[in-house]
């Protein structure tokens, strides 16, 4: 019953971090924290593999590989929504550097039509 809950409010974590959209200063905080320990809790894992089996007894999965598994699918799910996010970033600024150089090179050309008409 309780990784039920825990992988609802994951996804729910990641369907909220999908419609806020822009990540903040402080969600890249709370993202480099979360990496960190994700990182620590594989440390954990590789040097007490017996411990993973217990946590997921503890929230209700049969074994360690499955609560692994779990862990990985919500992190793809993060990782996902991370890397959408920010090709979305990417968008907006290749447009707006698209619509700085046609105004820029319009301004090339209106100048260098000026000059040709005052020196006719």
């Amino acid at each position: 019953m309780i990784i039920k809950v825990l992988l609802v409010a994951a996804l729910l974590a990641g369907a909220v971090t999908l419609i806020r959209g822009r990540p903040s200063a402080l969600s890249l905080l709370v993202r480099r924290g979360l990496t960190l320990g994700v990182i620590l809790l594989g440390v954990l894992a590789v040097l007490f593999p017996d411990g993973v089996t217990e946590v997921a007894e503890l929230v209700g999965v049969g074994r360690g590989a499955d609560l692994v598994l779990y862990a990985l699918c919500v992190t793809f799910l993060f990782v996902t929504i991370s890397l959408y996010l920010r090709l979305g970033q990417m968008h907006d600024r290749l447009v707006e550097m698209a619509r700085q150089h046609a105004l820029l090179e319009a301004e090339v050309r209106d100048l260098r039509g000026t000059q040709k008409a005052s020196e006719t």
